[in-house]
C-alpha cells in the first residue's frame, strides 16, 4: 500500500513506475514501508526499522519517492508546458527580516507574494528575476554549466538523471550484500534536493489546477511524507526548503 497512487484519481505517470531494489532485503523493506504507510502514521513510516541498514533504507525510499513525484507530475503534464512555465520557478523570495535586542532575537518576516500583486511577467520585464526562486539544470556530466530551461524540460532532465542513478548498480546495488559507494549519502541528498524543487514548482505554479483535479489531498499527503523523511535523516539543507518554508514548518509542528 505505497503512497504511489494512493488517494489519487489519476493513474497517469510521467515515467514508468520503478521497482524497489531486487533481492529479499529490498522486498522486505518495501513491505515494511507499505505496512507502516497503511497505518496512516507517517512519522512511524519514515523511521529506520530496528536492525536495518541505513543505506538499504535510503535506497528503497528513493525509489518510493521517485514514484510519488512521478504520478503527481503526471497529472500536470498537459498544463505544465514551456509556454505556461518558461522557467523552473518556485515563487517569490522577497522578505524583510529585522533582528533586534541584545538578549533576545525578534524575527519579523514580511513575505511579499508578488504574483498576487502584479501582473504575470511584470518582474521579468523589470529585470527582477533575482526576486524569484528559479532553478537551473546541470548534471555535472553532459551539462556541466547550469542552464536555464523551462519547467517541463527541467523535470525531464531530472527524471532522466534520476533514472540513470537508480539503474547504475555501482550507486544503487541490486544484489544482496553488494556495497554502496562511499558518497551514497551525498547522492541521496542531491536526489531529494532536486525532487523537492518539483514539489515547490507544483505548489507555487499549479496548486489551483491540482485543486480543480481534486488531487490536493494526495499532493499534501505525499509532501508530508517527503518532508518527514527528509527531516528525519537531514537530507535537505534548511535553506533549500525556503520556497515552502511555511508549509514545511506546519508539517513538522503537527
Amino acid at each position: 500500500m505505497s503512497l504511489f497512487g494512493l488517494g489519487s484519481r489519476n493513474q497517469k505517470t510521467f515515467r514508468p513506475k520503478k521497482n524497489a531494489p531486487s533481492g529479499s532485503k529490498g522486498a522486505k523493506l518495501q513491505k515494511h514501508i507499505d505496512a507502516t504507510l497503511g497505518s496512516g502514521n507517517l512519522r512511524e513510516a519514515v523511521r529506520l526499522p530496528p536492525g536495518e541498514d541505513m543505506n538499504e533504507w535510503l535506497a528503497v525510499n528513493v525509489v518510493d519517492f521517485f514514484n510519488q513525484v512521478n504520478i503527481l507530475y503526471g497529472t500536470l503534464t498537459e498544463f505544465c508546458t514551456s509556454l505556461n512555465c518558461p522557467t523552473m520557478s518556485a515563487g517569490p523570495k522577497i522578505s524583510l527580516q529585522i533582528i533586534a535586542c541584545q538578549d533576545r532575537a525578534w524575527h519579523i518576516i514580511f513575505q511579499i507574494y508578488m504574483y498576487y500583486l502584479v501582473p504575470a511577467g511584470f518582474l521579468d520585464q523589470l529585470g527582477m528575476k533575482l526576486f524569484r526562486y528559479e532553478y537551473r539544470w546541470a548534471d555535472g556530466v553532459t551539462i556541466k554549466k547550469p542552464i536555464e530551461v523551462s519547467a517541463p524540460k527541467y523535470v525531464e532532465y531530472l527524471m532522466d538523471w534520476l533514472e540513470a542513478q537508480l539503474d547504475d548498480e555501482s550507486i544503487f546495488p541490486q544484489k544482496l550484500g553488494a556495497p554502496f559507494p562511499s558518497n551514497f549519502h551525498d547522492v541521496v541528498k542531491t536526489i531529494f534536493k532536486r525532487l523537492f524543487r518539483v514539489y515547490a514548482h507544483i505548489y507555487h505554479s499549479h496548486f489551483q489546477k491540482i485543486v480543480s483535479l481534486k488531487e490536493e489531498a494526495h499532493l499534501n499527503t505525499c509532501f508530508k511524507h517527503f518532508v518527514l523523511f527528509t527531516w528525519e535523516f537531514r537530507l535537505i539543507d534548511k535553506g533549500e526548503l525556503a520556497p515552502l518554508c511555511d508549509l514545511v514548518e506546519s508539517i513538522l509542528q503537527l
